[in-house]
This record gives C-alpha cells, structure tokens and sequence, in this order.
C-alpha cells in the first residue's frame, strides 16, 4: 500500500470534511422522511450551476453555491406547487420536479463551452486531484476543496446550532411546532437550501451521484442505532468520519490485492458506508435483525416457561388440593411436551430457566412447582381468567376463541394492567368457564 501525506491525507481530510457535512442536514432529512428530497436536490441543482457558470463567466465555487442555494429554494416551492395543483403524493411530486430539473441542468451543462466545467467530474467526483489547485495559508498550502468543505460544514453546524429547538420540534411535531409560531416554511427552505448548497461544494469532492450515500447512509445508521436525536447526530458523524477514512484504505490497498489497477476513493468510501449500514441492519441495538431474532427467542422460551407454571397449577387444580404429596403434583417431561405441543429439547430448556428461579424442583424426568412458583403461576391463571371474563362481557367472543385470546395476552400484562382489569371487570370470582379466578395472592 503507498501512502503519501500530500496525497493519501488530503484526500481523507476532504471525505471527512464532506461526509460530515452531509450527515449533519442529513439527520433532518432522515428523520422527516424526505431522503427523497435529498437525492432529488443532489441533482436539481445543476440548472443552478450551469445559470451561475453562464450568469457569472466564473467556475468560482462561491457562485455556483449562490446558484445552488437558489435553485434548492425554488425545488422546494415547485414541489409543493406540483402537489397543490395536480393534487398527487409528496413522492409524485419530487419526482416530476427532480427529473424536470436534472435533465434541464445536463442540457445547460452541455452547452457551457467557455467554462471548463466537466459533466463526469459533476457526476463522479474526484479526489484524486484536489492536491493540484491549493491556497496558501498562515497553516500553509491546503487544497482549496478542503477549505471549501470546511466552510459549508461550519455553516451547517451553525444552522444545526443555532435552530437546534426549532429544528427538534418542527422534526417530531410540525403541529406543535406550528401552534408554537415556530417558522416551518422558513425551516423547510432553510434546509432545501443547505442541502442544495452541500451538494454543489460536495461535487468536487465525491460527485453528484455518490453526495447521496453521505447525505443520507451515515443518518440512516444512527437513526437504527440510537433513540435520541443528540445521540443520532454524534453517531452519524462517527459513522461519517469511519466511512470516509476505511473507503480510501481500501481505495489505496484492495485494488492491488485483488490485482486491479485502481479504485476510486469516492466511490469507495459509499461502498463501504454501505456495508456499514448493512452491518447495523443485522447488528444494531435497536432494530437488528439478529437482536430481534435472539429478543423473539428470548420472548418465545419465556413464553414457554409461563406455559409450563400454568400448567403445572392446572394439574394441581384439577386434583383439588394443593397440598398433594410430590409424586401427585409432578409432571414429565413428555407429559408436558404432549400438552404444549413442544419438543422435549425447548420444555427441558424451560424447566432449567424455572429451576433457575426456584420456581420448579427436580431432575431427569419429574419436577414439581415450588411454593414460589405455584405463586408466580397463580399470578398468571388469574391474568388469564380476568381476560376471559373482560373478553365475554366486553366482546361476546366465543368460547373456541376465548381461551386462545386470554392466552395470547396473559404473557404481555403488567400487574398494573392486570389490577386496572381487576377492577374494571369488578372484581369476578369466577370466569365463563366457571372456574375459579384465583386471588392476587395465596
């Protein structure tokens, strides 16, 4: 792998700068829905630069973000035109004004010949020549994209600042927001605008295209990491700044492993801001696949375990007394397996839970409830038969169904709810069956 400061680390600098400006009106857009508007805008602007470019004779970068800004108003104002006079979905809306405007941009694009104005570089960005045009500082000689970068970044994170109240209620409320005399329309320009501009300093950097994996990628992996908007935002910049320096190792480095040429870095910090999202769709706290898988394994086995207590009361029940001898109140495990139609494998890894608890006692093939466990088992016949009754009197369910619905709920209920039901049923001592609700307590 070469590396070379000059270069290698320019180029890392730039990608952070970049993806960091992104996540931060990313986060916004994420979290209202409208990543649509992102990739849209991405695109939309280029009308903006090629008007500023044809206005101004200049390719300065600082024009075409006056154009972009403009431009990013004016989409915004055309969507909600689009949506109140053809009466058509958001999603319809962006899409006329997105594609309407983009091929309008190629065609201008296309026609600036006095300007050098690259419509691949537009598109596809490249990092590989930021070195070659810099600005002489009191730091010293500094690439112009990254001041650039670190100029739109600065004012997004004083926009993020400075709004930040503004934007968290306009974000989770817009009625509140609304009814508070917070300024949404001015809101919603205001980030149309940032986001345009974002873009337009973005193109030299990773390009029209690829702007969008940073724009949105990095917030949608803190939005599935993260329940708080300070936490999603810290966390999007993060995944940012990995993003952006594993893409050019692995731009510089697994070209030549696998015996390519070259790889372009741009391209390969989305690829890898892609795999991370990929790894948090699996991996993330919050809603992972694998953690909802082991969360229903965990519910399931629980479940099971709650099955087994309410079994072991019925047995007891069903002999009239629960002061048997141990032989009288112990089940086997194949008995228990025949009644809740699981394999012995999944009861006896429920039995080892209980036990665990001391709310079941024994070995091999005979186990008996303990003194706790019949109480936690009472806990929950009584759950069940409160909602038998609850469903008879409130719903007219029938009797086929009644059982099955009681014991669907009987796992979810707290002992609030079940005191509420408790009370709201007024206190019945028996349920449809006619059997005996259990009280509170032995």
């Amino acid at each position: 792998m070469w590396w070379a400061w000059q270069v290698d680390g320019w180029m890392i600098v730039a990608s952070i700068l970049c993806g960091i400006a992104c996540a931060l009106v990313g986060n916004f857009l994420v979290l209202r829905k409208l990543s649509l508007i992102g990739d849209a805008l991405s695109h939309a602007v280029l009308p903006g630069i090629a008007a500023s470019f044809l206005w101004f004779g200049s390719r300065s970068p600082w024009v075409a973000l006056l154009g972009a800004g403009l431009i990013g108003v004016l989409s915004v104002w055309l969507i909600e035109v689009v949506r109140g006079i053809g009466r058509i979905e958001e999603s319809a809306a962006i899409g006329v004004v997105f594609t309407a405007l983009f091929a309008l941009g190629i065609v201008m694009i296309s026609r600036v010949e006095h300007v050098d104005l690259d419509p691949s570089c537009v598109l596809y960005g490249n990092l590989e020549t930021i070195v070659l045009e810099t600005v002489t500082t009191p730091l010293g000689e500094i690439p112009s994209v990254v001041l650039e970068l670190g100029c739109i970044g600065l004012f997004n994170a004083l926009c993020t600042l400075v709004f930040w109240k503004w934007w968290t209620l306009s974000t989770f409320d817009t009625t509140l927001a609304k009814a508070q005399g917070v300024p949404v329309r001015f809101l919603s320009y205001l980030l149309a605008s940032m986001v345009a501009m974002t873009c337009v300093v973005c193109f030299r950097a990773v390009g029209n295209i690829l702007v969008v994996a940073m724009l949105i990628v990095p917030s949608a992996i803190a939005w599935m990491l993260t329940n708080r908007l300070q936490s999603m935002v810290f966390c999007s910049l993060l995944v940012a700044i990995a993003s952006s320096v594993l893409g050019h190792l692995l731009a510089i480095s697994l070209p030549h492993l696998l015996g390519f040429k070259s790889a372009n870095s741009a391209a390969m910090v989305a690829v890898v801001s892609g795999c991370l999202l990929v790894l948090a769709v699996f991996v993330g706290p919050k809603q992972g696949l694998i953690w909802r898988w082991l969360h229903q394994r965990e519910l399931l086995r629980r479940i099971l375990a709650e099955d087994i207590l309410a079994l072991f009361y019925r047995h007891v029940e069903a002999h009239g007394s629960v002061n048997l001898s141990a032989a009288d109140q112990a089940l086997s495990i194949e008995r228990i397996s025949s009644k809740l139609q699981a394999s012995s494998q999944a009861i006896l890894s429920a039995l080892s839970d209980l036990a665990a608890k001391r709310w079941v006692s024994g070995q091999g093939n005979s186990w008996n409830l303990t003194q706790s466990g019949y109480q936690q088992a009472q806990v929950l016949i009584r759950t069940h038969r409160l909602w038998e009754h609850y469903l008879r009197e409130e719903t007219g369910i029938s009797d086929p169904r009644l059982h099955a619905s009681a014991e669907s709920l009987e796992h979810y209920t707290s002992s609030q709810l079940r005191e509420s039901l408790g009370q709201f049923t007024g206190g019945p001592t028996v349920d449809p069956h006619g059997k005996q609700i259990p009280p509170e307590t032995p």
